[in-house]
């Protein structure tokens, strides 16, 4: 009886430590982290006078610059983005977050608005090393196809809107600084594209007064009578008697 009484406490005790305490996979923080998951850098609102997230706060409030502030481009060369992203896009891994089956059709405005950061921002702005420049060649490539030179759209990219418009016009200048080549579609040109055979743009008439006109649709148009009747007929109140 003794026993009995002894096995069932300690199965009590058992059962409250359980209840009490939650298992180690739910406990929060970075405990939660998968290992298989990259390490992306700690997402912080950048002060409002910062470029591009390029400057953070830590926790303890001190501003910390992005390393690569200066020289964007050699971030994409560094052993860093190499181990988070290997020899992919930057956006390829990125999937937004979303109710339903259906993705949005088109993605949010911005994801840092002031203070306050989006759950799962976009592929550009979850990295403050990513800066959008000009220069930074390698990144521009990323969002252009390399079959046809269009920027892709940002459904594909999951870009929001704001980095989208920089991307843009980050594009658009390195093109005109001949950073970045322009793909101009063949056109096959036909022989009658060139040829001088079409009165327009044939020789020169004589400076003699021909007997009939230069051109077959500078002479004399006669008018249906008919259909001048309509006309006339249907502006009759507003014609001049």
């Amino acid at each position: 009886m003794a026993a009995s009484i002894k096995s069932r406490l300690g199965l009590i005790v058992r059962l409250a430590n359980s209840v009490l305490k939650p298992p180690q996979s739910y406990l929060l923080g970075p405990q939660r982290l998968h290992t298989g998951c990259p390490r992306w850098a700690p997402i912080i609102p950048p002060n409002k006078g910062s470029d591009n997230a390029a400057s953070v706060q830590d926790e303890g409030g001190a501003e910390v610059l992005s390393p690569y502030k200066d020289r964007p481009w050699d971030y994409l060369t560094s052993e860093e983005y190499i181990e988070r992203y290997g020899a992919m896009p930057v956006w390829t891994s990125y999937r937004r977050n979303h109710k339903g089956g259906i993705p949005p059709q088109k993605t949010r405005k911005t994801c840092i608005r002031g203070d306050k950061i989006c759950g799962n921002p976009c592929p550009i702005c979850r990295d403050r090393n990513i800066v959008i420049h000009h220069q930074n060649v390698k990144l521009l490539q990323q969002f252009i196809s390399p079959q046809s030179g269009i920027v892709y759209d940002p459904t594909r990219t999951g870009v929001c809107m704001k980095q989208q418009k920089k991307l843009t016009e980050a594009i658009s200048t390195a093109r005109n600084h001949g950073l970045l080549l322009f793909h101009i579609p063949f056109v096959e040109f036909s022989g009658e594209d060139y040829s001088n055979s079409h009165d327009a743009v044939g020789l020169t008439a004589s400076l003699q007064p021909p007997a009939s006109p230069y051109y077959s649709w500078y002479g004399e148009i006669i008018p249906d009578e008919a259909e001048v009747a309509k006309v006339k007929k249907t502006y009759k109140a507003y014609l001049k008697r």
